[in-house]
């Protein structure tokens, strides 16, 4: 993956100017925070923005590189080192912003019990379409039937899965 991070990135930085990276806190297993980093395709006004609000990116405002990271879910590659540090698996529930936790916890059952399991790049209701503005609900559910059924084999199958959203270009 290092070559094609490295275009990305080169990419980037010539489109769009310095600072590549984006990091922003996220809730882990056992409700633990950590950093997690993507390719920046977006600036947020400021912090509290980028914690609160549900959607920071205007997409009628992005450049055509930064459409694609997204459209393609390249801009979560970077995640490949938050899998590496051992704050993320490949497979799992998706981590989520603090403030997001706190509300989703308190409005959805069992959305808190999807924290029993480290967060994935890519999981089960990502693959299943919910992903961006879809049921919070339904994905809790998904991720937890995941943790419940948790099996070799799933995670395979939904990586495959899951590259074959990205060669389609529809995400993951």
């Amino acid at each position: 993956a290092a070559p094609l991070l490295l275009a990305c990135a080169l990419v980037l930085r010539l489109s769009e100017g310095p600072g590549v990276v984006f990091r922003q806190e996220r809730i882990g297993k056992d409700g633990r925070p950590f950093t997690l980093l993507k390719f920046r395709t977006h600036r947020p006004v400021d912090e509290r923005e980028s914690a609160t609000r549900w959607s920071v990116a205007d997409e009628r405002r992005m450049n055509p590189f930064c459409r694609f990271l997204r459209r393609t879910s390249l801009d979560e590659l970077l995640q490949l080192w938050n899998v590496f540090r051992g704050d993320m698996s490949l497979v799992g529930p998706r981590p989520e912003r603090p403030y997001f936790v706190t509300q989703f916890s308190q409005c959805y059952p069992g959305y808190a019990a999807r924290h029993r399991m480290r967060a994935g790049i890519t999981g089960l209701a990502q693959v299943s379409g919910l992903r961006g503005d879809t049921s919070i609900e339904d994905r809790a559910r998904y991720d937890n039937a995941y943790i419940d059924n948790w099996s070799l084999w799933q995670d395979v199958c939904i990586l495959l899965r899951t590259a074959a959203a990205v060669v389609r270009s529809t995400g993951s």
